[in-house]
C-alpha cells in the first residue's frame, strides 16, 4: 500500500479534506498524511510571510519525514504547490512514486496560479467571480455563502452538512502570483483527475494543463470542485487504483 501526501487549496488548511476521504484511504491500506501550508489552519507563520517557495518548502520538509518514497496529491492550488516541491525534491535526490493533481492547477515553469486563471480557458471561474480581496498585503476572502454554487455544486445537501467550517479561511493573495521555478517534464510520475462539472477550474483548463505537460495516466469523475465529498466512493477508488500503480 501506498504513502499518500495530501496537499490541500487556496483558502483551506488541512480540515478541508473532512474525515470520511481520509478513513476511507486509509480503509484500502494506505497511510494518509494530511497537514497545514505555512499561515493556514495550525501553521504559526504570519500570513504576511507566505509565498508559494514557502508552500513547497513545508511539503518538501513533510516529504522528507519519512524514508517511504510518497504519492502526493495536489487539490487545486495546492497543484501548483506540488509542481514546484515534487521539482526541488527530485533535483535534491528525494524518491516520489508519483504526483496526483486531483482538479488541481498544473504549471509550467513560470507559470502562476494567477497567470494560469487568467487564461482564456480559465474565464468565467466563480473563485474569481465571488473572491473577496483586502488589505496590504492582500488577502482573500471566500464568501461562505457562495460555496454551495461556486465551489459544492454537485454535493447533495446532506454531505454539505459534514463539511467542517473549520476547513475554510482567508488566504494570501501573493502565492497566487509566484511563478514556479522548475525544470520542466522533469521525470516524474503525473497522473491527473477531471471534474467534470467543476466552476472553480473550467474543464477547459484543466485539459490545457493537462496536456501541456506529460500525464501517463488521467480519470474523470462527474464531480464539482470538491469531489472528496461530492463522489467520495467513486474518487478513493481512483485514488486507490492510481496509488497503485
Amino acid at each position: 500500500m501506498a504513502r499518500i501526501v495530501l496537499v490541500h487549496g487556496a483558502m483551506g488548511n488541512r480540515h478541508v479534506w473532512g474525515d470520511a476521504f481520509l478513513d476511507a484511504l486509509r480503509a484500502k491500506g494506505h497511510s494518509v498524511e494530511a497537514f497545514d501550508l505555512p499561515a493556514q489552519g495550525d501553521d504559526p507563520t504570519p500570513k504576511e510571510a507566505a509565498t508559494m517557495q514557502a508552500y513547497a518548502d513545508k511539503t518538501v520538509a513533510q516529504l522528507k519525514s519519512s524514508d517511504e518514497p510518497a504519492v502526493l496529491l495536489g487539490h487545486s492550488m495546492g497543484g501548483v504547490v506540488v509542481t514546484q516541491a515534487a521539482d526541488d525534491f527530485v533535483a535534491a535526490g528525494g524518491k516520489l512514486k508519483q504526483v496526483i493533481y486531483l482538479t488541481a492547477f498544473l504549471p509550467r515553469n513560470g507559470e502562476s496560479l494567477l497567470s494560469l486563471a487568467g487564461s482564456p480557458e480559465g474565464q468565467g471561474d466563480a473563485v474569481q467571480a465571488n473572491l473577496v480581496v483586502s488589505g496590504e498585503p492582500p488577502m482573500g476572502n471566500f464568501p461562505a455563502a457562495a460555496a454551495p454554487e461556486a465551489l459544492f455544486n454537485m454535493t447533495s445537501p446532506d454531505k454539505l452538512k459534514t463539511v467542517d467550517p473549520r476547513g475554510m479561511e482567508s488566504q494570501p493573495i501573493i502565492p497566487f502570483t509566484n511563478p514556479v521555478s522548475i525544470t520542466d517534464d522533469r521525470d516524474i510520475t503525473r497522473r491527473y483527475i477531471f471534474a467534470l462539472q467543476d466552476r472553480a477550474i473550467p474543464l477547459a483548463l484543466q485539459r490545457k494543463m493537462a496536456s501541456a505537460t506529460k500525464i501517463v495516466e488521467t480519470a474523470e469523475l462527474n464531480s464539482d470542485h470538491m469531489p472528496y465529498f461530492s463522489v467520495l466512493d467513486e474518487l478513493v477508488d481512483v485514488v486507490d487504483r492510481f496509488a497503485r500503480s
